[in-house]
């Protein structure tokens, strides 16, 4: 489902390079479970991103399925992530001006999904939010953001899910709800997740565990 070979980034600080990803080999199987963790400023979230088309590598070949994602354009990164990847993010990343509902209907309506607006009311009632569908996300809690974004995530039905960090501003309590919700949709969904994550509970539940030290990933 992703495989890397010889992936690399680098930024440009003070006239030299920076080496924040040194030559990363990865495959990760479709309907796999994996867990990425390392200390904050090893290439965690530059990989993930990565991967995920939101940026450009300096150099090497990410595939996802089949497609390569350097030989697209950002449109053609853009239609990919519409059509196979989800996203869920530690600052659950909601339009303020949008209800629940509307927020996970938002990504399935850019796509052109006829029945928008059930698929989104059927996502929200799985994560416990059916009673809060016209709800604006600061009339929600946390956690009911969390479980909003992981509905819009799962509406779409992607073949991968990407979280960073996602009980980050969470509870412990809280924290685990959301990590028992995002493994049960995602066993049910069958779906690949790649995750960024401190938070050892969390990657312990994951098929494999993948640790991040300076720029370099190894099996933890």
């Amino acid at each position: 489902m992703i495989k890397t070979h010889n992936l690399r980034k680098s930024v440009p600080v003070a006239g030299d390079e920076l080496e924040i990803l040194k030559g990363i080999d990865l495959e990760i199987k479709s309907g796999q479970s994996v867990a990425i963790i390392g200390a904050s400023g090893s290439g965690k979230s530059t990989l993930l991103g990565l991967l995920a088309g939101l940026d450009d590598a300096s150099g090497g070949t990410i595939h996802i399925g089949e497609t390569e994602l350097s030989a697209l354009d950002e449109d053609g990164r853009a239609q990919l992530r519409a059509r196979e990847v989800g996203f869920v993010f530690q600052s659950f990343q909601l339009l303020p001006a949008l209800t629940a509902l509307e927020n996970v209907m938002l990504p399935l309506e850019l796509r052109g999904q006829d029945d928008a607006g059930e698929q989104a009311a059927r996502f929200l009632d799985r994560v416990g939010l059916s009673a809060r569908t016209g709800h604006y996300p600061l009339q929600l809690s946390g956690g009911e953001q969390q479980r909003v974004a992981i509905a819009r995530a799962f509406a779409a039905q992607p073949r991968i899910l990407f979280a960073d960090e996602p009980t980050g501003n969470l509870d412990t309590a809280t924290g685990e709800r959301v990590i028992d919700l995002l493994f049960e949709l995602n066993r049910e969904e069958g779906t690949t997740l790649v995750l960024v994550t401190h938070d050892a509970a969390l990657a312990s539940r994951c098929d494999r565990r993948l640790e991040m030290s300076a720029g370099e990933l190894t099996e933890a």
